[in-house]
C-alpha cells in the first residue's frame, strides 16, 4: 500500500490566501470581496497587490453577495470571503435568489468550516453547509482536504463558469497532496490514493488525512482498504466509487459534517440508484458542537483516524 507522510502542516484557508494572490496576478478579471475578515481568510496578500479590485463589505454579508452578483454582470468574478456559517446560513436567500437562480459566476470561498473552528463554539462552527448549498441547482460544492489542495482548487474555480462553494478550515494539518503545478485539480473528479479490495473509504475535507491514517493502522490488522478522495461534492465522481465498491463490497464516508445532508447521504444514494452496497457512515450524529480544541471535538464526535477503523470494521462484518 502507499504511504502517505509529511513535512509541513499548514491551514487550508493559508490555501485560498495564497491561491487568490497567484490569481491576482495572472487573472485581471478576479476580484475579491470580505466581510470584515481579512486576516482570518488570508486575503491581505491580494489586497496589497490589487487594492482597487478588492471591496470591504464589512459585517454585512447579505449585501455582500448582492455585490458579488452585480459584479459578475460586468465580467468580473468575485471570489467571497467570510467564516463558512456566515457564508451559507445567514445569507442562504441572497445566494438563492442573486446567484444560484440566474446561475451568476460567483466564487463563495468559506473559512472555518466544521467542527475544527474549536473554540468558537456552536454558534460559529456549522455542520450542515455541505447540504445547504448542494441542494441549490447549479452549484458546485468543493471541500479541500490541504493547504495544496486549496490552493489548486482556488485557481481552478476561477476557470469555472458558474456558482461555486469553496468550503476550507481553520486548523494546521498535513500537507500530503502534490502542488499545483505538479497535479492539476479537476473539478468532479475523485483522487484514488491507495488501492485496495476488503473496503473503500471515500473522505472529504479534513478526514482525508485521517482516512489515510485509518488506512494504515487496517493494513496492520489484515484488512485492504482504498481510499479515495472526494473534493467534489457535486458534481459527484460516481463512477470512482461505483468502480471501487464493485472491487470491495463495501463502503465507508468520513466528512466533517453533519451525517444529514453531506457526502454520506450523496454517496448513498449513488448506491442505490445503481449498486446497493453495505455502507457505514463517519460523521457528527446530527447535532450541534461545542467549544474545545479541534483535536479534543473530533476525538469526541467520532471524526478521527479511530473512527474510519471502527466504522471498516462493522461495515465488513455486514458484506
Amino acid at each position: 500500500m502507499k504511504k502517505y507522510t509529511y513535512t509541513e502542516k499548514k491551514d487550508t484557508r493559508s490555501g485560498f490566501g495564497d491561491g487568490l494572490t497567484i490569481l491576482g496576478r495572472t487573472n485581471p478579471n478576479v476580484v475579491a470581496l470580505c466581510a470584515d475578515l481579512i486576516g482570518s481568510l488570508k486575503m491581505q496578500p491580494f489586497i496589497n497587490e490589487n487594492p482597487d479590485r478588492f471591496f470591504q463589505i464589512g459585517i454585512a454579508e447579505a449585501n455582500m453577495m448582492g455585490i458579488a452578483a452585480g459584479l459578475t454582470i460586468g465580467g468580473k468574478i468575485p471570489f467571497t470571503g467570510t467564516f463558512a456559517n456566515f457564508s451559507t446560513g445567514r445569507v442562504y436567500d441572497q445566494i438563492r435568489q442573486s446567484i444560484a437562480y440566474s446561475g451568476k459566476n460567483v466564487k463563495i470561498c468559506a473559512s472555518h468550516a466544521g467542527l475544527t473552528l474549536g473554540e468558537d463554539g456552536a454558534t460559529h462552527q456549522i455542520l450542515e453547509d455541505i447540504g445547504l448549498m448542494k441542494m441549490l441547482p447549479g452549484m458546485t460544492v468543493i471541500n479541500t482536504c490541504d493547504y495544496n489542495q486549496t490552493k489548486a482548487a482556488t485557481i481552478a474555480i476561477a476557470d469555472f463558469k458558474g456558482p461555486v462553494y469553496l468550503r476550507f478550515g481553520r486548523p494546521s494539518v498535513p500537507i500530503f497532496m502534490p502542488d499545483y503545478q505538479e497535479e492539476e485539480f479537476v473539478i468532479g473528479k475523485a483522487i484514488q490514493l491507495t488501492e485496495g479490495t476488503d473496503v473503500t473509504i471515500v473522505a472529504t475535507g479534513h478526514l482525508v488525512w485521517e482516512a489515510l491514517q485509518a488506512s494504515e493502522a487496517l493494513e496492520a490488522k489484515g484488512i485492504s482498504a482504498e481510499v479515495i478522495n472526494i473534493h467534489t461534492i457535486k458534481p459527484l465522481d460516481e463512477q470512482a466509487i461505483l468502480k471501487s465498491v464493485a472491487k470491495t463490497g463495501c463502503i465507508v464516508t468520513a466528512e466533517e459534517h453533519n451525517v444529514l445532508g453531506g457526502l454520506g447521504e450523496s454517496v448513498a444514494r449513488t448506491l442505490a440508484l445503481n449498486n446497493p452496497t453495505p455502507q457505514e457512515f463517519v460523521a457528527v450524529d446530527d447535532s450541534f458542537g461545542e467549544s474545545a480544541t479541534p483535536a479534543q471535538l473530533m476525538e469526541k464526535y467520532g471524526l478521527n483516524a479511530s473512527a474510519v477503523v471502527k466504522a471498516v470494521e462493522k461495515v465488513i462484518s455486514r458484506k
